[in-house]
C-alpha cells in the first residue's frame, strides 16, 4: 500500500446528488482520489465491509472505477460488488446495497447532465439503507475533504471489468456481476408482468427512449424479454460515453425524436424515457406530457393495482417545489403527506421509518420504499401496470384524475450559468419582501403566506433551513424560487409555478396561459430578469 501526499481542494462540498464538476475538474491530479478518501476516512463501516461500485458508463467511468477499486483495498474494504463494464443504474445500485447487505455504495454519475471529455462527471456516497447520505456524512465528506493531507491506494494492473466473474486485488474480493437481473427481478416482484404482456401484445403500443444511456440493458430486458414489446418500440439503448453526443435530459429539448413520435402522426399508445443514471422519468401518452408532479399523483392514486402495492400506501412525500396535486391525493386516501427539501437524500428517513410509500420529486424523479433512489424504469411499469388495470389509456387516466382531484398547471423556468453574485441578489431581493408580503393583492391574487422553507425532519430532528422562497395565495395557487445544486457552472435559478383549477369545464386548457399571469407576478416580485441581466429563462419545463 503506498500513502500519497496531497493538497486539498475548495470545491469539494456536495449538493443534492453527490459531487459534480466537469470532467476537466475531476481528472486533475489527486481530485478524484481527495474525494474518495474523504469518503473512505467519513465512513469507517466500510473497512471491512462491502462496497457496491458502478455508474452510468459516461465518460471517465472506467478509470474512475479503476482508482476507486485500488483505493478500496487500500482503505480495508473486504468485498467489492462491481457491475459489468461498470454499468449500474442508480436505482439498481440502491437495489444491490440492499440486497447483499452492503456497507455502501459508490455511484458514478452526473445524472441528466451531459456527458464527454467536455461534460460532467460525479461520484455520490449511498449508505447501507441504499440511498444517499444524510447531510451529516456529506457535511462531514466535504470537512475531512477541506484538511486532508494523503490518500490510500495500492499499485496494480487494471481488473478486467468485461466479464462476469469472481477475481482479487490482494485478499480483498471483487465480484463482478450482471447489472440487469437482479433489478429485472425486483420488478417483476411489484408489477403484473403477465397483464402488461397481454396489454402489449393486445396492440396496446410502447416506445422507450433510453438516451444512448445506462438504462438501454435495462429496457432490453425488461420491456422486450420479458414484456414482449418489439426491437423498434426501444430507441438509443446502447450505453455511450458521451450519450450518443446528446443529452441525457429526457425532456422535449433533448428526447427529440420520442417527442416528436408522440405528438406526430399514429403516435404509440404510451412513450417514456429515462436520463444518463437511470433515477429520472418521462412519460407521455399521444399527444399529451404528463407532468412530473402529475405523474406521482397518479401513481399514488392507482399505487393498489399494482400486486407490490395492493395493501395501499402507507403515506407520500414530495419535494417542497413539487406540485401539490399529490397532497390531495394523500387527503382523499386518508394517509400522511410529507413536504421535503429537493434532495432524494430527505425521503429516506421516512421510507425507513415507514412512514411512505410513493415519494416524488417535479424534477421527474419518482419512486418508493422497494429502494432508496428515485426509479425510472420503475415508475414507466408502474403506468404500464395502471393502463393495463383499468384498460385505459395515459389521456384517459389523466382525464379521470383531474375530474376527480383537480389540476394543478404546473411549469417550472430554468435560469441556468447565471452569475454566483448575481444568483444570490434575486433570492436576497425575494427575501427582503417576504415579511411584508402577506395580505397584498397582485391583480387576482391575494398573498397568504410567504417564507423561507424550514424542514425539520420528523425521523431524527435534524433541521435543514434555507431550502427556497415560497409565496402563497389564497385560491391555492403559488410560485417558489431556489438555487438548484445540479448545476456544475455557476448557478442554476429555479422559479416554479402552480395554480389550482378544480371547475370541471376548466381542465383542458393551455398551462401557459393559465400560468402567465402567475409568473409575470413571480418576476416582478423576483426582479429576476434585471438582476440576471436575461431577457427570458434558458429552459421552461
Amino acid at each position: 500500500m503506498a500513502i500519497k501526499t496531497t493538497q486539498a481542494f475548495d470545491d469539494q462540498k456536495p449538493g443534492t446528488s453527490g459531487l459534480r464538476k466537469k470532467v476537466a475538474r475531476f481528472t486533475l491530479p489527486n481530485y478524484l482520489e481527495n474525494f474518495v478518501q474523504s469518503i473512505f476516512d467519513s465512513a469507517p463501516e466500510l473497512r471491512g465491509g462491502t462496497l457496491i461500485v458502478g455508474g452510468d458508463g459516461r465518460y471517465y467511468n472506467d478509470r474512475a472505477i479503476q482508482i476507486i477499486l485500488r483505493m478500496a483495498k487500500a482503505n480495508g474494504v473486504a468485498q467489492v460488488i462491481a457491475g459489468q463494464d461498470g454499468l449500474l443504474s442508480t436505482p439498481a445500485a440502491s437495489h444491490l446495497i440492499r440486497k447483499f447487505g452492503a456497507q455502501g455504495g459508490m455511484v458514478l454519475s452526473a445524472s441528466h447532465n451531459p456527458g464527454g471529455p467536455d461534460g460532467d462527471f460525479g461520484i455520490k456516497y449511498n449508505g447501507e439503507n441504499g440511498g444517499p447520505v444524510p447531510e451529516s456524512v456529506t457535511d462531514a465528506i466535504y470537512a475531512r475533504s477541506q484538511m486532508i493531507t494523503e490518500y490510500k491506494i495500492v499499485a496494480a494492473q487494471p481488473v478486467d471489468l468485461s466479464a462476469c466473474a469472481e477475481l482479487f486485488l490482494g485478499d480483498m474480493r471483487i465480484s463482478i456481476i450482471d447489472p440487469v437481473t437482479d433489478y429485472a427481478d425486483l420488478m417483476e416482484e411489484l408489477f403484473d408482468f403477465p397483464a402488461i404482456r397481454t396489454l402489449i401484445s393486445g396492440g396496446f403500443t410502447i416506445y422507450f427512449d433510453a438516451m444512448h444511456a445506462v438504462t438501454g440493458p435495462y429496457a432490453k430486458e425488461i420491456f422486450s424479454n420479458r414484456l414482449g414489446a418489439p426491437g423498434e418500440a426501444l430507441i438509443n439503448c446502447k450505453p455511450s460515453e458521451t450519450f450518443g453526443g446528446g443529452h441525457p435530459d429526457p425532456g422535449p429539448a433533448n428526447a427529440k425524436d420520442l417527442f416528436a413520435a408522440m405528438f406526430g402522426d399514429n403516435a404509440p399508445d404510451f412513450g417514456a424515457a429515462s436520463d444518463g443514471d437511470g433515477d429520472r422519468n418521462i412519460i407521455l401518452g399521444k399527444n399529451l406530457f404528463v407532468s412530473p408532479s402529475d405523474s406521482v399523483a397518479v401513481i399514488a392514486a392507482n399505487a393498489h393495482l399494482a400486486p407490490g402495492y395492493k395493501g395501499g400506501i402507507t403515506g407520500v412525500a414530495r419535494s417542497m417545489p413539487t406540485s401539490s396535486a399529490l397532497d390531495r391525493v394523500a387527503g382523499a386516501l386518508g394517509v400522511p403527506c410529507y413536504e421535503t427539501p429537493t434532495g432524494w437524500k430527505f425521503f429516506g428517513n421516512l421510507l425507513d421509518a415507514g412512514k411512505i410509500t410513493i415519494c416524488g420529486e417535479e424534477s421527474a424523479g419518482t419512486s418508493s420504499h422497494h429502494v432508496r433512489e428515485k426509479d425510472g424504469i420503475w415508475a414507466v411499469l408502474m403506468w404500464l401496470n395502471i393502463s393495463a388495470a383499468r384498460g385505459q389509456s395515459v389521456a384517459q387516466i389523466m382525464q379521470d384524475h383531474w375530474q376527480c382531484y383537480g389540476r394543478n398547471y404546473y411549469a417550472r423556468h430554468d435560469y441556468e450559468a447565471v452569475d454566483i453574485d448575481k444568483a444570490h441578489k434575486v433570492m436576497g431581493h425575494l427575501r427582503g419582501q417576504l415579511d411584508n408580503l402577506p395580505g397584498q393583492s397582485f391583480g387576482q391574487y391575494r398573498v397568504k403566506f410567504a417564507d423561507s422553507f424550514t424542514y425539520t425532519d420528523p425521523i431524527d430532528g435534524s433541521v435543514s433551513d434555507n431550502q427556497g422562497l415560497r409565496v402563497g395565495f389564497d385560491n391555492g395557487s403559488r410560485f417558489v424560487m431556489r438555487l438548484s445544486g445540479t448545476g456544475t457552472v455557476g448557478a442554476t435559478l429555479r422559479l416554479y409555478g402552480e395554480v389550482l383549477e378544480t371547475a370541471k369545464d376548466r381542465l383542458d386548457l393551455a398551462p401557459e396561459d393559465v400560468l402567465a399571469e402567475l409568473f409575470t407576478i413571480a418576476r416582478k416580485l423576483t426582479d429576476v430578469h434585471a438582476l440576471t441581466g436575461r431577457d427570458e429563462p434558458s429552459l421552461m419545463t
